[in-house]
């Protein structure tokens, strides 16, 4: 079994307390629930045991020309001039340990499969499983779980490494995604 780690959306622009979203409910769960230290924590084991690690943004360029016109999600986030490539806003928060050998992929929709060479990449490297957390639950989250889902990857979703914009959303997006996942907790997972 080859496996990879996937950390999706922990992005400045999304999750840092200096960011423009800081002061946000996003963020305020995030830090209430110590999301960023039970990544770095989950990443630090994964690398230990020699798993792939695999970083997933969401990005535009500066005039936005991948953004969807008709999306209200996406609409907002180019309303307030949000993760634009080559930005502090769109890098991945600081306590987290990006290499260049990680997996990089820039995506401009909710799902990282879609529109990317995620596929390409996991299937070369011959990847059966797919651990992932990140933000939000709602929407990258299960986007990813649903979607690997499909194209008969494993997948064991870290949900203590996940925050949604309320815990109610959170916990209904990991009530639902058990249907299609393990769920598990960093501690818990075996990334050998």
């Amino acid at each position: 079994m080859t496996a990879i780690y996937l950390v999706l959306d922990m992005q400045n622009d999304l999750v840092h307390a200096d960011g423009p979203l800081g002061n946000g409910p996003l963020a305020a769960e995030v830090a209430r629930n110590g999301v960023l230290s039970t990544t770095a924590r989950a990443i630090g084991k994964a690398r230990e045991a020699g798993t792939q690690i695999g970083f997933v943004r969401v990005a535009f360029s500066e005039d936005f020309k991948e953004c969807p016109e008709n999306s209200p999600f996406f609409g907002a986030v180019r309303r307030a001039g949000l993760l634009i490539l080559g930005s502090w806003g769109a890098e991945m928060h600081e306590s987290l340990d990006v290499r260049p050998s990680d997996i990089q992929i820039v995506k401009h929709r909710v799902s990282p499969f879609y529109g990317t060479a995620l596929e390409l990449l996991l299937r070369q490297r011959r990847v059966d499983r797919i651990y992932c957390s990140g933000v939000s639950t709602q929407a990258v989250v299960q986007a990813l779980v649903r979607d690997a889902h499909d194209r008969d990857f494993e997948v064991v979703l870290l949900a203590d490494a996940c925050a949604a914009h309320s815990p109610a959303e959170h916990a209904s997006s990991i009530a639902s995604l058990g249907r299609f996942c393990r769920v598990s907790t960093v501690d818990e997972a075996d990334f050998r």
